[in-house]
């Protein structure tokens, strides 16, 4: 694969009750602008995307912000970002996010991070993209998940997401190995 040029972050719009999940955001965010990789994400100015964005500007780095008109107009958009796109709907925010990124990262979320996640892997399954899908589990956030995927397969109705179409680290270093790999 190419050199990773810009990563697609998909996280929740809340910090969440571990300090942990801040903590990776900022790390993560700080590792981008240090490698001189574009974030590309939902343009949230709260919870953990806004940690992310504020960690990769404060380093330096490019931030690329995709969001529907909706959110935008309830102003929990970024205001400090490189770039801001606004959409009309969420299903045009994905597809943007996903042809603007080399491959994709996911921190701990909500259904909207679901969502994305699932997207970004049926997709990839579905060779409709060859990009890394990364989960960046380091506190264990993901475990429940990891497992039912795991169930799914094992019951035959998924092929094993990991690691196949999916990547599962634990470490930020992990993180940039794999897609190093992919």
């Amino acid at each position: 694969m190419a050199a990773i040029a810009s990563l697609c972050v998909f996280c929740g719009s809340q910090t969440g009750r571990d300090p942990a999940h801040a903590a990776a955001a900022r790390e993560l965010g700080t590792a981008l602008a240090e490698r001189g990789i574009t974030l590309i994400y939902g343009a949230g100015g709260i919870g953990l995307m806004g940690v992310l964005a504020d960690a990769v500007l404060a380093g330096g780095g490019k931030v690329v912000g995709v969001i529907p008109e909706k959110l935008e107009s309830l102003e929990v958009a970024h205001r400090g970002l490189t770039e801001i796109v606004v959409t009309e709907d969420m299903l045009r925010r994905k597809r943007i996010m996903i042809d603007r990124s080399d491959g994709f990262v996911i921190l701990p979320g909500g259904f909207g991070t679901l969502d994305e996640f699932f997207e970004v892997l049926t997709w990839r399954q579905l060779g409709l993209h060859d990009k890394p899908v990364v989960v960046l589990d380091g506190a264990g956030y993901w475990a429940p998940l990891l497992g039912l995927l795991d169930h799914l397969s094992a019951e035959g109705f998924a092929p094993q997401a990991s690691p196949g179409l999916a990547t599962v680290v634990r470490s930020t270093d992990a993180l940039f190995r794999a897609l190093e790999a992919a």
